[in-house]
């Protein structure tokens, strides 16, 4: 490795490292931008494949659970190899099969575009999350979200320019976006730095679980249940309002102007609460922002013409606020397993959310979807129940060094 690059590793444990804070921030941006392609386009797979709802929620639902679910599997894997091959692979392979939905010539292959291209997701998320820890110095919390946010910033720009592709050149169009990724994958692997393990897969998996886990595990339970009520309503969100809208005579480009209001809101409340989280107590923001999840939902769902596009931000801004604050408590409580924890707060109850999308589609074809997302503020309500009994973050994180990736 060359002076240049073992450089970027050295830093005062109670500073950022930026250099390395922003490496990490893109793979996560350019992954998660061809991630972002398959919501918006739901509508137009419906058209094309006459697809049902029930249809619309499995294939959904199957991006979601390859997406998010085998996260902890994939970082399993990674762990015990020095090698860039899953932080860089994972978007190779999302920058090659995403784009080919649009001339997918039958539903099954649609399905195995999408499903190659949800697996690069889990590849690079959980060795790219635990890394945040050993480079955010004091400000653990907010580097958290500023990484966080790189994903939601790409679901926030991804449908906009997904949408409006497929408008000017068709079905056909994602195909473009395959040039996005060519300069970006260059820049990713000049600037992108080795990951350090965390020396857990010798345990085998489950060992590695309980080690990773430790005697925090019930907290850690408790707050992944959480995780998964807000992964369940902002996914329900992004899958069938943009069908709802379509019924309703909005075009794709509105659609994906909705998608992308209620994600870069995510992406600004991830950073605030990020930062008061560091000088304050998490709790009391997951209590606030679930709390006013519920009357967002209502008028998303009940207010039309131009109320759309501020409703969609007011949904995403406080259901997605808690996902960097998820991620963050869970390492301060489990330091031992950061990419073990962050794979269960990011990826495994963002898939388990993801995944009762069938559930719902199911339930909206006999009830009607507007029936159905009626029910659906009653989720964050509830996990305003839940929050109250989450625990309170650990000692400050600003006593980690970078060459020690399992200290407390």
């Amino acid at each position: 490795m060359s002076d240049h690059r073992t450089s970027c590793f050295t830093t005062d444990p109670t500073k950022a490292n930026t250099r390395v804070i922003f490496a990490l921030w893109l793979v996560h941006f350019t992954g998660d931008l061809y991630a972002s392609f398959v919501s918006p386009l739901l509508p137009v797979f419906a058209d094309v494949f006459a697809l049902s709802l029930t249809q619309v929620g499995f294939l959904a639902g199957i991006n979601r659970f390859l997406m998010f679910i085998v996260q902890p599997i994939a970082g399993y894997f990674a762990d015990p190899y020095r090698t860039r091959l899953f932080l860089l692979g994972g978007p190779i392979l999302s920058f090659i099969f995403i784009p080919l939905v649009g001339v997918a010539p039958s539903f099954m292959l649609l399905i195995l575009f999408v499903c190659l291209g949800s697996i690069g997701q889990s590849m690079f998320h959980p060795p790219v999350a635990g890394m945040i820890a050993s480079y955010a110095g004091r400000h653990f919390s907010f580097c958290m979200s500023i990484f966080n946010a790189g994903g939601t910033l790409a679901f926030g720009v991804g449908p906009i320019l997904i949408t409006a592709l497929v408008a000017a050149y068709g079905p056909r169009g994602t195909l473009l976006s395959m040039l996005i990724g060519l300069p970006l994958l260059a820049i990713l692997f000049k600037i992108v730095p080795m990951p350090q393990g965390e020396g857990l897969a010798a345990r085998g998996f489950i060992g590695s679980l309980k080690e990773a886990l430790g005697s925090a595990w019930k907290s850690i339970v408790l707050l992944w249940t959480v995780m998964v009520l807000r992964a369940f309503v902002s996914q329900v969100f992004i899958t069938f309002f943009p069908m709802l809208y379509a019924r309703d005579g909005y075009s794709l480009v509105s659609i994906g102007v909705v998608t992308s209001l209620f994600t870069l809101a995510g992406a600004i409340s991830g950073m605030v609460a990020g930062s008061l989280a560091d000088r304050t107590r998490y709790r009391p923001i997951f209590i606030l922002s679930h709390l006013l999840t519920a009357p967002a939902l209502l008028l998303s769902l009940y207010l039309r013409d131009g109320w759309i596009y501020p409703c969609a931000f007011l949904s995403g801004f406080f259901s997605l606020a808690t996902l960097p604050l998820g991620v963050s408590l869970a390492q301060q409580l489990a330091p031992r397993g950061r990419s073990m924890v962050s794979s269960l707060m990011m990826g495994l109850s963002l898939g388990i959310g993801g995944v009762l999308s069938p559930v719902i589609g199911s339930l909206a074809d006999v009830f009607s979807l507007q029936t159905v997302l009626a029910w659906l503020p009653l989720v964050p309500l509830l996990t305003v129940l839940v929050s109250m009994r989450l625990p309170e973050k650990a000692e400050p994180l600003s006593a980690s060094h970078p060459s020690n990736p399992e200290a407390p």
